[in-house]
């Protein structure tokens, strides 16, 4: 399927389900790389990267813990610029290295408001993976340790990501026709 309708907006495959397995494998090397002796605690944000988490937890072969929030601001295709925390940490990360797994990072606004809420609570480092990285629409900065794909500016669904709720059991990543 390269074509598809979401709503009112058509989309074509951009990013395969094999280019997505790939760039994981790469980023997961590059974990069991930094990691190698530690154990990190895996911060999975909800909802949209619950498919990466899923297939680089599959290639870690680290030591590791996995929890998940849930952060909100995109209605429709555009974020609002207002992160509403949803679902918070569960347990403690004083002195834990963490990786933060996200599936985009674009105006850079959830990171920003991860870093402000995990940060006072003395964990030993931070990084960041992401599988989507959209360098020109940062509004705030935002180091970005890992990351699958860097694109630019264009509309994605698929593969976690969606379009007003739908698109996210695409295997494969879709970027809006104009």
């Amino acid at each position: 399927m390269s074509t598809i309708k979401i709503h009112d907006k058509l989309f074509a495959v951009s990013i395969t389900q094999n280019m997505i397995q790939e760039e994981i494998k790469r980023v997961a090397a590059e974990i069991n790389r930094d990691y190698k002796n530690k154990r990190p605690l895996m911060i999975g944000v909800l909802n949209g990267s619950f498919m990466f988490v899923a297939d680089l937890m599959k290639n870690l072969n680290i030591e590791c813990n996995i929890s998940f929030v849930k952060f909100s601001s995109y209605e429709g295709t555009e974020t609002t610029g207002n992160i509403n925390q949803l679902i918070g940490l569960t347990e403690s990360i004083e002195g834990r290295d963490i990786i933060i797994l996200e599936d985009i990072v674009d105006t850079g606004l959830t990171m920003h408001k991860m870093l402000e809420t995990i940060t006072p609570l003395n964990p030993k480092s931070i990084a960041i993976a992401s599988l989507i990285l959209k360098p020109a629409r940062l509004k705030v900065p935002v180091y970005v340790k890992y990351s699958a794909f860097t694109i630019p500016d264009r509309f994605i669904v698929g593969y976690g990501l969606d379009y007003d709720g739908l698109g996210r059991n695409l295997p494969d990543i879709y970027d809006a026709v104009e």
